[in-house]
């Protein structure tokens, strides 16, 4: 089994699950009392958060590169960034180290071209939403069409994600909004929609809509389960 070295706590309410879940695939695997062998980074979110909201993304890249690149002398031998907006700085951490990062992006791609979905909805901060560092990736790599909410509704998932889900606040209020987002992506054509940040499966799920669901949480963590279990 290979050693993963993991940055999280942006936010610790969805790193949570990565811990859980990684471990839930390689007792799996493994069966017994195995359990993954992990190297976890948390980093204090408030700091990070006044970097993307200043738009000193550089700043924020250097931080993140220098704490992979301690992961990696720690013994990783891959990293997994526990966050879908933080992947905006995916470069600079990618130059500072010579062990590969797990994309978070890829294995929801690898997932919807399984399905043969061919239009999926995006909801995340809105950072992810916006900006092409994640909708790219996807278009780019996998052939898909990704369609975003309009502007009130792009505005209103984020803010819920920073000021409640971030905090470990999971209102009913806002689950009732998300649902009304979610259908009117459906609406417009998207035939699954991605929980493009790691806290919105949190307050979200396959039983509150009638479109599918793509937990990038978990996703990603079954990905990296996966990664450290392969062999060569």
């Amino acid at each position: 089994m290979k050693t993963l070295g993991l940055i999280g706590g942006m936010s610790w309410e969805s790193t949570l699950p990565y811990y859980r879940i990684i471990n839930e695939s390689v007792r799996e695997t493994l069966g017994g009392l195995h359990s993954a062998e992990l190297i976890l980074y948390s980093v204090d979110f408030d700091r990070i958060e006044r970097l993307q909201a200043t738009d000193r993304w550089d700043v924020a890249g250097e931080e993140l590169a220098r704490i992979a690149s301690r992961l990696e002398i720690a013994g990783a031998l891959a990293l997994v960034l526990c966050t879908n907006t933080m992947h905006k700085v995916a470069p600079a951490i990618e130059s500072a180290v010579s062990i590969p990062l797990l994309h978070i992006a890829d294995p929801t791609g690898e997932e919807l071209v399984r399905s043969g979905v061919s239009t999926v909805g995006l909801l995340g901060t809105s950072f992810t939403m916006e900006d092409d560092f994640y909708r790219e990736r996807l278009e780019s790599r996998f052939g898909l069409q990704v369609v975003v909410p309009d502007a009130a509704d792009r505005c209103d998932v984020s803010r819920v994600i920073y000021q409640e889900l971030c905090r470990g606040e999971l209102l009913e209020d806002s689950r009732r909004r998300y649902v009304a987002v979610i259908e009117r992506l459906a609406a417009e054509g998207a035939q699954a929609v991605i929980l493009g940040c790691t806290e919105i499966g949190l307050l979200v799920g396959a039983s509150d809509v009638g479109v599918p669901l793509l937990d990038t949480t978990y996703l990603h963590a079954r990905a990296a389960a996966r990664w450290a279990l392969a062999q060569g």
